[in-house]
């Protein structure tokens, strides 16, 4: 039997159905336009399911034993596990609350959301086949031919990358994937790559009582201020794990009794029950039928700042096709491609109406934070908040800087979370402007200080108005005050 196809035309389509296409079609849809998502897999994507959520559920735990470790009083009530497990959480336990926070993998709540948006959903896998045209083709075969009147939006993610070591790929490696939605903790783990998914994952699994060695070639969090990799170095060290910088790995293979054995560049060996590759992402633009725009399959897709594409055929993809999220290599953060999914699909309802388009930076209809504005959290134990320029990046930048550091053990604050408090935060100032253009706070809940830190960056709120913001005592939120008496109030102190 030959499958059925069937047509049907709509305002929008958005290929994706994960937060960021979400958003992209919740903002169509309120603009009045006939919108559908196409997904082959769960609704929600890979936040809901494989990263943020079910993630940050097994680190929580975690964070909150450590905690309350770390205060007398609370500390005497921490008991040990009665099995002589390495676990410092209930496993069980902490495995049950991240299924719930991931839904059991059903993605019923969230195709309830989009009935109730007015979104139409199409299952499958969708590629371009003509200039605003997507072929879905379904589990079964059959197909469904949409057309978009105005925009087509490419929201498809990115996969973990799988580094070309010979051998690698015959041991079965995890990727995030299955790290965050394991059920077996297994005995020992190799982690490699040192970046935020090898590092929070070292924290999880530590917590959950594996033997983990962490393989970082660079070291850790290499794109964050040194001293952030530093003091998450020292933390899971001191947690039992094991952190080897500076080597790579050379091959892998299943030994005899179903280990993986990793061999690494400086001829050492490293043997776990499981290993985890977290060493980068690559798009998932494969079979998207790029070529009928003048693309490659398998690149990253180059918007501007409204989330159109562009390439050398802009006049077959210039005015309808949109790309938001991991695809386009922005920003690889959810909430960052959410934000591009916002100007996108405003934009997207501007266009069509024939209205004015406010495309200058910072308007309604760009995503200008991207470029150096961005705020990212890694939720290890202690956690690494930041948002703007590091200071290697905005001495490269060309800025003329002063950099401001701050322990924040010496805050009241601190003091009362913890009565061993281990943290630092760091403050970078345009002196040619005296704004903030970076910040990153290293310490036990501190990532509750980073909006007010993108707040002040992204306004450019001068340092002589900064000192009208009056932090409360006692919280961390005193480290801006303890900052900006480093710096020295302008027009009363020189610098």
């Amino acid at each position: 039997m030959v499958p059925s196809t069937t047509h049907a035309t709509y305002d929008v389509i958005v290929i994706g159905g994960g937060a960021v296409g979400e958003n992209v079609a919740d903002r169509t849809a309120q603009g009045g336009l006939l919108t559908v998502i196409v997904e082959g897999a769960l609704v929600g994507g890979e936040c809901s399911y494989w990263a943020c959520m079910p993630s940050k559920s097994l680190l929580r735990s975690a964070a909150a034993v450590a905690a309350a470790r770390r205060v007398s009083g609370a500390a005497q009530r921490v008991t040990e596990p009665a099995d002589g497990s390495r676990a410092t959480v209930d496993v069980a336990a902490t495995l049950k609350r991240r299924d719930g926070m991931a839904g059991n993998w059903s993605d019923a709540g969230q195709v309830q959301w989009l009935e109730s948006a007015g979104i139409a959903l199409v299952r499958g896998h969708g590629r371009l086949t003509a200039v605003r045209e997507v072929t879905v083709t379904a589990a079964d075969g059959s197909q469904t031919v949409l057309t978009a009147t105005h925009a087509v939006v490419l929201s498809t993610g990115s996969a973990a990358l799988l580094p070309d070591v010979p051998g690698l790929a015959g041991v079965t490696p995890w990727t995030s994937r299955e790290a965050t939605s394991v059920q077996n903790v297994p005995e020992s783990i190799a982690i490699i790559g040192g970046g935020t998914v090898g590092t929070e994952m070292a924290t999880a699994f530590v917590a959950l009582g594996s033997r983990v060695t962490l393989i970082a070639r660079s070291g850790l969090l290499g794109g964050q201020e040194p001293f952030a990799g530093t003091l998450v170095t020292t933390a899971l060290e001191q947690g039992g794990a094991t952190v080897l910088v500076g080597v790579t790995t050379s091959a892998a293979r299943r030994t005899d009794t179903g280990d993986v054995e990793l061999t690494l560049d400086n001829g050492e060996t490293v043997t776990a029950a499981e290993v985890l590759v977290a060493t980068g992402r690559t798009p998932i633009t494969g079979d998207l039928g790029l070529t009928l725009v003048g693309l490659e399959p398998g690149d990253w897709l180059r918007v501007d700042d409204t989330m159109l594409v562009q390439g050398e055929s802009s006049s077959l993809a210039g005015d309808w096709l949109y790309a938001t999220g991991d695809v386009n290599r922005r920003a690889l953060l959810t909430h960052q491609g959410k934000y591009q999914a916002r100007a996108a699909g405003d934009v997207i309802v501007a266009r069509a109406a024939g209205t004015a388009v406010d495309d200058a930076p910072w308007g309604a209809h760009v995503a200008t934070a991207d470029h150096a504005t961005v705020p990212q959290v890694t939720f290890t134990d202690p956690e690494v908040a930041s948002v703007g320029l590091t200071a290697a990046g905005a001495v490269k930048a060309g800025y003329r800087v002063r950099i401001l550091d701050h322990n924040l053990a010496a805050l009241g604050g601190a003091s009362t979370l913890s009565d061993s408090y281990v943290g630092k935060a760091r403050m970078i100032v345009d002196l040619d402007r005296e704004v903030i253009i970076g910040a990153t706070f290293v310490g036990q809940d501190v990532t509750e200080l980073l909006q007010s830190a993108t707040i002040a960056i992204v306004g450019e709120v001068p340092i002589s108005r900064l000192w009208h913001a009056v932090p409360s005592y006692p919280t961390l939120s005193e480290v801006w005050l303890r900052l900006l008496e480093a710096y020295g109030r302008p027009g009363y102190e020189s610098h």
